[in-house]
């Protein structure tokens, strides 16, 4: 049985619970904060990050390492496309979305909702708008041209749709949502992502979570 340690709400751990979803594989989840200091986890990533994810005798932390290992040991769906170039170029958007990307949403996502929930402090007004109106309109811009008019971007379903789009359901979370009119593309795909049938199965878990429900 694989065992998933980590907690709703966090992009990377979502990322991992969609892809087993969608390949129907059972899972149990130990729940886990990152950076805790907790020994044991440590023990299984020293980073301290989630997720982490236990396979038999096999442990593997960091999402993108997870979800290849997942495609590569139960490759039905195919959560990545087959063709060389775009297997290439859909490695590289998911590291886009979960890199700096994931990190603006993320800022925006801990000073309108974690610091007045879990801190019961008040949010950086100005740090949020720095975000997103400086470093993440030009991100917008560059996905927002290398988006298809319609449709998934190779065609089918992919973990590329889902990297790109899953920053910003936290960011939603603190009431901030793309402009459709200034990134009609980038705004499609977060809506089309968002209503992706196994997505919204852990969207509705997640919102449950976080007492969003």
């Amino acid at each position: 049985m694989i065992t998933v340690y980590g907690v709703h709400g966090s992009p990377f751990v979502r990322k991992v619970f969609i892809a087993l979803d969608i390949k129907e594989i059972p899972y149990d989840i130990v729940p886990q904060m990152p950076f805790s200091g907790d020994s044991d986890y440590l023990a299984i990533n020293p980073l301290g990050k989630i997720p982490a994810l236990t396979d038999g005798d096999l442990t593997l932390a960091d999402s993108k390492v997870i979800c290849r290992y997942i495609e590569d040991a139960y490759p039905e769906p195919a959560l990545y496309p087959d063709d060389a170039a775009d297997r290439a170029r859909a490695d590289w958007l998911e590291e886009l979305g979960g890199g700096a990307i994931a990190d603006m949403a993320a800022g925006i996502f801990f000073q309108r909702f974690m610091r007045p929930r879990a801190f019961k402090q008040e949010p950086d007004e100005n740090l949020i708008t720095k975000i997103t109106e400086e470093r993440l309109p030009p991100m917008l811009d560059y996905l927002e041209a290398q988006l298809p008019d319609h449709g998934w971007l190779f065609g089918n379903f992919t973990l590329a749709d889902l990297s790109l789009a899953s920053p910003f359901f936290n960011a939603s979370y603190a009431g901030y949502e793309i402009d459709n009119n200034q990134w009609p593309r980038m705004s499609a795909l977060v809506a089309a992502v968002r209503e992706h049938p196994a997505v919204a199965r852990v969207l509705a878990k997640e919102a449950k979570a976080l007492g969003l429900d």
